[in-house]
Protein backbone atom coordinates (compact mmCIF):
# COMPACT_ATOMS: atom_id res chain seq x y z
CA UNK A 1 0.00 0.00 0.00
CA UNK A 2 1.34 3.73 -1.04
CA UNK A 3 0.65 6.79 0.37
CA UNK A 4 -2.45 7.00 -1.33
CA UNK A 5 -4.15 4.38 0.81
CA UNK A 6 -2.46 5.13 3.61
CA UNK A 7 -4.23 8.07 3.38
CA UNK A 8 -7.98 6.02 3.58
CA UNK A 9 -6.39 3.60 6.28
CA UNK A 10 -3.68 6.19 8.52
CA UNK A 11 -4.08 3.78 11.43
CA UNK A 12 -2.08 0.60 9.89
CA UNK A 13 1.61 0.05 11.13
CA UNK A 14 2.62 1.00 7.24
CA UNK A 15 0.96 4.51 7.73
CA UNK A 16 3.09 5.01 10.76
CA UNK A 17 6.56 4.29 9.22
CA UNK A 18 5.77 5.96 5.77
CA UNK A 19 5.24 8.81 8.93
CA UNK A 20 8.61 8.13 10.38
CA UNK A 21 9.75 8.31 6.88
CA UNK A 22 9.36 11.53 6.52
CA UNK A 23 11.53 14.59 7.11
CA UNK A 24 10.11 16.42 9.97
CA UNK A 25 10.24 16.43 13.35
CA UNK A 26 6.33 15.35 15.08
CA UNK A 27 6.15 18.18 17.53
CA UNK A 28 6.69 20.61 14.23
CA UNK A 29 2.59 19.21 13.55
CA UNK A 30 1.34 21.27 16.39
CA UNK A 31 3.69 24.27 16.21
CA UNK A 32 4.90 24.66 12.93
CA UNK A 33 3.29 27.12 10.36
CA UNK A 34 4.27 25.06 7.67
CA UNK A 35 1.98 22.38 9.09
CA UNK A 36 -1.20 25.14 9.45
CA UNK A 37 -3.58 23.33 7.26
CA UNK A 38 -2.81 19.78 8.52
CA UNK A 39 -3.76 20.77 11.72
CA UNK A 40 -7.04 22.79 10.12
CA UNK A 41 -8.00 19.55 8.51
CA UNK A 42 -6.93 17.50 11.71
CA UNK A 43 -9.90 19.64 13.64
CA UNK A 44 -12.04 19.13 10.52
CA UNK A 45 -11.71 15.77 11.10
CA UNK A 46 -12.73 15.90 14.58
CA UNK A 47 -15.74 17.67 13.52
CA UNK A 48 -16.54 15.78 11.13
CA UNK A 49 -17.24 12.82 13.53
CA UNK A 50 -18.83 15.24 15.56
CA UNK A 51 -21.59 16.43 13.50
CA UNK A 52 -21.79 13.62 10.83
CA UNK A 53 -20.77 10.63 12.34
CA UNK A 54 -18.96 9.61 9.30
CA UNK A 55 -15.35 11.49 7.24
CA UNK A 56 -15.11 12.81 4.15
CA UNK A 57 -11.81 12.24 2.32
CA UNK A 58 -10.28 14.77 -0.64
CA UNK A 59 -7.39 12.79 -2.01
CA UNK A 60 -6.55 14.11 -5.90
CA UNK A 61 -2.60 13.96 -5.61
CA UNK A 62 0.54 12.71 -3.56
CA UNK A 63 0.34 16.54 -1.27
CA UNK A 64 -3.25 16.46 -0.67
CA UNK A 65 -2.54 12.29 0.81
CA UNK A 66 -0.10 13.57 2.61
CA UNK A 67 -2.30 16.43 4.53
CA UNK A 68 -4.99 13.67 4.97
CA UNK A 69 -2.66 11.33 6.59
CA UNK A 70 -0.80 13.86 8.55
CA UNK A 71 -4.30 15.40 9.83
CA UNK A 72 -4.56 11.85 11.72
CA UNK A 73 -2.15 12.15 14.54
CA UNK A 74 -3.13 15.36 14.90
CA UNK A 75 -7.53 14.66 15.06
CA UNK A 76 -5.81 11.90 18.07
CA UNK A 77 -4.02 14.57 19.54
CA UNK A 78 -7.48 16.20 19.82
CA UNK A 79 -9.74 13.74 20.73
CA UNK A 80 -7.12 13.25 23.78
CA UNK A 81 -6.86 16.69 24.92
CA UNK A 82 -10.32 16.78 25.20
CA UNK A 83 -10.42 13.25 26.51
CA UNK A 84 -14.40 12.55 26.60
CA UNK A 85 -15.06 9.41 26.22
CA UNK A 86 -18.49 10.23 23.85
CA UNK A 87 -16.24 12.02 21.76
CA UNK A 88 -13.32 9.12 21.78
CA UNK A 89 -16.16 6.46 20.80
CA UNK A 90 -17.92 8.52 18.13
CA UNK A 91 -14.48 9.55 16.43
CA UNK A 92 -13.22 6.08 16.64
CA UNK A 93 -16.72 4.69 14.73
CA UNK A 94 -16.51 7.62 12.38
CA UNK A 95 -13.13 6.53 11.46
CA UNK A 96 -13.96 2.91 11.02
CA UNK A 97 -17.31 3.73 9.58
CA UNK A 98 -15.35 6.32 6.65
CA UNK A 99 -12.87 3.34 6.27
CA UNK A 100 -15.66 0.40 5.52
CA UNK A 101 -16.73 2.60 2.31
CA UNK A 102 -13.28 2.08 1.02
CA UNK A 103 -12.40 -1.25 1.87
CA UNK A 104 -15.41 -2.66 0.02
CA UNK A 105 -12.97 -0.57 -3.06
CA UNK A 106 -10.39 -2.54 -2.95
CA UNK A 107 -8.72 -5.71 -5.00
CA UNK A 108 -8.99 -9.07 -2.83
CA UNK A 109 -4.83 -8.85 -2.58
CA UNK A 110 -5.19 -5.21 -0.65
CA UNK A 111 -7.88 -6.55 1.31
CA UNK A 112 -6.14 -9.24 3.04
CA UNK A 113 -3.21 -7.35 3.78
CA UNK A 114 -4.80 -5.03 5.21
CA UNK A 115 -6.65 -7.87 7.28
CA UNK A 116 -2.85 -9.11 8.21
CA UNK A 117 -2.38 -5.72 9.68
CA UNK A 118 -5.09 -6.59 12.33
CA UNK A 119 -3.10 -10.03 12.51
CA UNK A 120 -6.41 -12.05 10.34
CA UNK A 121 -5.63 -14.47 8.26
CA UNK A 122 -7.65 -15.17 5.95
CA UNK A 123 -8.62 -17.43 2.19
CA UNK A 124 -10.20 -15.95 -0.52
CA UNK A 125 -12.15 -18.28 -2.95
CA UNK A 126 -14.38 -16.68 -5.55
CA UNK A 127 -14.69 -13.60 -3.64
CA UNK A 128 -15.75 -15.52 -0.37
CA UNK A 129 -13.69 -15.33 2.68
CA UNK A 130 -12.46 -17.82 5.34
CA UNK A 131 -11.21 -16.68 7.98
CA UNK A 132 -10.45 -18.79 11.63
CA UNK A 133 -13.39 -18.81 14.50
CA UNK A 134 -11.30 -16.68 16.80
CA UNK A 135 -10.68 -14.10 15.36
CA UNK A 136 -14.06 -14.32 14.12
CA UNK A 137 -15.53 -14.30 17.78
CA UNK A 138 -12.64 -11.62 18.57
CA UNK A 139 -14.49 -8.29 16.59
CA UNK A 140 -17.95 -10.12 15.54
CA UNK A 141 -18.81 -10.01 19.50
CA UNK A 142 -19.00 -6.15 19.20
CA UNK A 143 -22.08 -6.76 16.78
CA UNK A 144 -25.29 -7.94 18.85
CA UNK A 145 -27.59 -8.42 15.36
CA UNK A 146 -28.86 -12.65 15.38
CA UNK A 147 -26.79 -13.25 12.85
CA UNK A 148 -23.29 -12.54 13.24
CA UNK A 149 -23.80 -14.77 16.11
CA UNK A 150 -21.49 -17.85 15.58
CA UNK A 151 -24.31 -20.40 15.83
CA UNK A 152 -25.54 -19.03 12.93
CA UNK A 153 -22.48 -19.02 10.92
CA UNK A 154 -21.07 -21.34 7.90
CA UNK A 155 -18.23 -22.97 9.50
CA UNK A 156 -15.78 -25.42 8.44
CA UNK A 157 -12.54 -27.05 9.80
CA UNK A 158 -12.67 -24.26 12.49
CA UNK A 159 -12.66 -21.21 9.81
CA UNK A 160 -15.85 -18.98 9.00
CA UNK A 161 -16.88 -18.21 5.79
CA UNK A 162 -18.30 -14.90 5.16
CA UNK A 163 -19.24 -13.01 1.67
CA UNK A 164 -17.41 -9.92 0.67
CA UNK A 165 -19.28 -7.48 2.42
CA UNK A 166 -19.74 -9.22 5.87
CA UNK A 167 -15.55 -9.18 5.94
CA UNK A 168 -15.36 -5.53 5.64
CA UNK A 169 -17.50 -5.23 8.54
CA UNK A 170 -15.30 -7.10 10.70
CA UNK A 171 -12.12 -5.38 9.57
CA UNK A 172 -13.99 -2.06 10.14
CA UNK A 173 -14.56 -3.33 13.60
CA UNK A 174 -11.49 -4.03 14.21
CA UNK A 175 -10.63 -1.17 12.75
CA UNK A 176 -12.85 0.73 15.40
CA UNK A 177 -11.52 -1.38 17.94
CA UNK A 178 -8.19 -0.66 17.61
CA UNK A 179 -8.99 3.26 17.79
CA UNK A 180 -10.78 3.28 20.69
CA UNK A 181 -8.41 1.33 22.45
CA UNK A 182 -5.68 3.66 21.35
CA UNK A 183 -7.48 6.59 22.87
CA UNK A 184 -6.67 8.60 25.03
CA UNK A 185 -2.61 9.26 24.79
CA UNK A 186 -0.90 11.32 27.31
CA UNK A 187 -0.22 15.25 25.71
CA UNK A 188 2.40 17.52 26.74
CA UNK A 189 0.75 20.90 28.41
CA UNK A 190 2.41 22.86 25.57
CA UNK A 191 1.11 20.91 22.63
CA UNK A 192 -2.39 21.22 24.63
CA UNK A 193 -1.86 25.10 24.91
CA UNK A 194 -0.86 25.45 21.24
CA UNK A 195 -3.89 23.64 20.47
CA UNK A 196 -6.50 25.52 22.12
CA UNK A 197 -7.94 27.41 19.37
CA UNK A 198 -8.66 24.24 17.63
CA UNK A 199 -10.00 22.75 21.08
CA UNK A 200 -12.43 25.50 21.56
CA UNK A 201 -14.59 25.31 18.56
CA UNK A 202 -14.03 21.11 18.84
CA UNK A 203 -15.63 21.26 22.69
CA UNK A 204 -18.12 23.95 21.19
CA UNK A 205 -18.99 21.38 18.85
CA UNK A 206 -19.05 18.41 21.30
CA UNK A 207 -21.52 20.39 23.32
CA UNK A 208 -24.06 20.85 21.12
CA UNK A 209 -24.06 17.62 19.98
CA UNK A 210 -24.42 16.31 23.63
CA UNK A 211 -27.56 18.78 23.67
CA UNK A 212 -28.85 17.71 20.62
CA UNK A 213 -31.17 15.12 22.16
CA UNK A 214 -32.46 17.30 25.25
CA UNK A 215 -33.68 20.19 23.00
CA UNK A 216 -34.94 18.47 20.12
CA UNK A 217 -36.22 14.73 21.11
CA UNK A 218 -37.20 15.14 24.83
CA UNK A 219 -38.83 17.94 24.53
CA UNK A 220 -41.14 18.03 28.03
CA UNK A 221 -38.86 14.94 29.07
CA UNK A 222 -36.70 15.43 32.01
CA UNK A 223 -32.81 14.26 30.65
CA UNK A 224 -31.63 15.92 34.41
CA UNK A 225 -33.98 12.96 36.26
CA UNK A 226 -32.14 10.34 34.20
CA UNK A 227 -30.51 7.38 36.42
CA UNK A 228 -27.22 7.03 35.96
CA UNK A 229 -27.64 3.53 33.93
CA UNK A 230 -29.92 5.12 31.32
CA UNK A 231 -27.50 8.08 31.23
CA UNK A 232 -24.72 5.63 29.93
CA UNK A 233 -26.86 3.49 27.49
CA UNK A 234 -28.28 6.86 26.15
CA UNK A 235 -24.90 8.04 25.37
CA UNK A 236 -23.37 5.26 24.10
CA UNK A 237 -26.15 4.73 21.71
CA UNK A 238 -25.32 8.58 20.68
CA UNK A 239 -21.88 7.89 19.90
CA UNK A 240 -22.67 5.05 17.64
CA UNK A 241 -22.06 2.49 20.27
CA UNK A 242 -23.91 -0.98 19.26
CA UNK A 243 -25.88 -1.74 22.43
CA UNK A 244 -26.23 -5.30 23.66
CA UNK A 245 -30.02 -6.74 23.52
CA UNK A 246 -30.75 -6.39 26.85
CA UNK A 247 -29.28 -2.58 26.93
CA UNK A 248 -31.17 -2.11 24.03
CA UNK A 249 -34.60 -3.62 25.08
CA UNK A 250 -34.09 -1.64 28.68
CA UNK A 251 -33.33 2.37 27.30
CA UNK A 252 -36.13 2.30 24.87
CA UNK A 253 -38.97 0.45 26.84
CA UNK A 254 -37.52 3.22 29.55
CA UNK A 255 -37.76 5.77 26.77
CA UNK A 256 -41.41 4.74 26.01
CA UNK A 257 -42.50 4.34 29.50
CA UNK A 258 -41.58 8.39 29.80
CA UNK A 259 -43.23 9.33 27.35
CA UNK A 260 -40.78 9.46 24.65
CA UNK A 261 -42.33 8.78 20.75
CA UNK A 262 -41.30 6.34 18.09
CA UNK A 263 -39.76 8.74 15.57
CA UNK A 264 -38.00 9.86 18.52
CA UNK A 265 -36.18 6.61 19.32
CA UNK A 266 -35.49 5.33 16.46
CA UNK A 267 -33.88 9.33 15.36
CA UNK A 268 -31.42 7.74 18.82
CA UNK A 269 -30.70 5.04 17.41
CA UNK A 270 -29.70 5.83 13.24
CA UNK A 271 -25.56 6.33 14.42
CA UNK A 272 -25.43 2.28 15.00
CA UNK A 273 -23.11 0.87 12.46
CA UNK A 274 -25.75 -1.51 11.46
CA UNK A 275 -28.70 0.75 11.92
CA UNK A 276 -31.89 -1.11 9.47
CA UNK A 277 -34.30 1.63 10.02
CA UNK A 278 -37.57 -0.98 9.04
CA UNK A 279 -36.23 -3.63 11.67
CA UNK A 280 -35.79 -0.99 14.39
CA UNK A 281 -39.52 0.61 14.05
CA UNK A 282 -40.55 -2.69 14.06
CA UNK A 283 -38.71 -3.88 17.83
CA UNK A 284 -39.79 -0.25 18.92
CA UNK A 285 -43.37 -0.41 18.50
CA UNK A 286 -43.29 -3.97 19.39
CA UNK A 287 -42.07 -2.98 22.95
CA UNK A 288 -44.74 0.16 22.85
CA UNK A 289 -47.53 -2.31 22.53
CA UNK A 290 -48.51 -2.89 18.79
CA UNK A 291 -49.06 -6.61 19.56
CA UNK A 292 -51.05 -5.81 22.49
CA UNK A 293 -48.45 -6.17 25.59
CA UNK A 294 -46.37 -2.87 26.44
CA UNK A 295 -43.52 -3.43 27.78
CA UNK A 296 -42.13 -1.92 31.18
CA UNK A 297 -38.39 -1.12 31.15
CA UNK A 298 -36.39 -3.91 33.46
CA UNK A 299 -36.04 -3.33 37.88
CA UNK A 300 -32.92 -2.72 39.05
CA UNK A 301 -32.25 -6.01 40.11
CA UNK A 302 -32.54 -6.76 35.77
CA UNK A 303 -30.32 -4.51 35.16
CA UNK A 304 -27.41 -5.63 37.34
CA UNK A 305 -28.15 -9.07 36.06
CA UNK A 306 -27.07 -8.39 32.77
CA UNK A 307 -24.53 -5.98 33.66
CA UNK A 308 -26.50 -2.76 32.74
CA UNK A 309 -26.26 -1.36 36.05
CA UNK A 310 -23.76 2.11 35.86
CA UNK A 311 -22.78 4.63 37.85
CA UNK A 312 -24.72 3.72 40.74
CA UNK A 313 -25.12 6.73 42.86
CA UNK A 314 -26.49 7.36 46.56
CA UNK A 315 -29.89 8.21 45.25
CA UNK A 316 -30.05 4.48 43.44
CA UNK A 317 -29.85 2.85 46.84
CA UNK A 318 -33.36 3.95 47.82
CA UNK A 319 -35.22 2.61 44.61
CA UNK A 320 -35.67 -0.74 42.76
CA UNK A 321 -36.67 0.82 39.46
CA UNK A 322 -35.26 2.88 36.66
CA UNK A 323 -38.67 4.75 36.60
CA UNK A 324 -39.07 5.18 39.92
CA UNK A 325 -35.46 7.12 40.34
CA UNK A 326 -36.96 8.99 37.22
CA UNK A 327 -40.14 9.97 38.95
CA UNK A 328 -38.13 10.80 42.47
CA UNK A 329 -35.43 12.98 40.69
CA UNK A 330 -38.13 14.89 39.18
CA UNK A 331 -39.95 15.02 42.66
CA UNK A 332 -36.49 16.56 44.24
CA UNK A 333 -35.89 19.09 41.82
CA UNK A 334 -38.95 20.56 41.59
CA UNK A 335 -38.90 20.86 46.00
CA UNK A 336 -35.67 22.51 45.17
CA UNK A 337 -37.09 24.87 42.22
CA UNK A 338 -40.13 25.49 45.10
CA UNK A 339 -37.30 26.26 47.74
CA UNK A 340 -35.58 28.52 45.72
CA UNK A 341 -38.69 31.22 44.97
CA UNK A 342 -38.42 34.05 46.61
CA UNK A 343 -41.28 34.74 49.27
Amino acid sequence: MDVFGFAYFPFIHGALKYVESLDFKLDELFYDKAFEKVRERGKERVLQAIRDGVLEHEVSDRISAEKELLSYPVARILVSCINDGYLIRRYALAEAKSSYEQIKKLQDDVLKELAFDFDINCDIEDHAYAMHFSDYIRYASAIHEKEWKLINRKMNRGKVHLAREEFSRILEEAIRKRIESSLPVEVPDDIISALETYLEEIRSSLSARKSEFSIEEFREIMPDCFPPCMVHSLSNAQAGVNLAHSTRFALTSFLLNIGMNVEGIIELFKVSPDFDEERTRYQVMHIQGSTGTVYKSPSCATMTTYGNCFGKEPLCERISHPLGYYRKKAWILKKEKIAEKPE
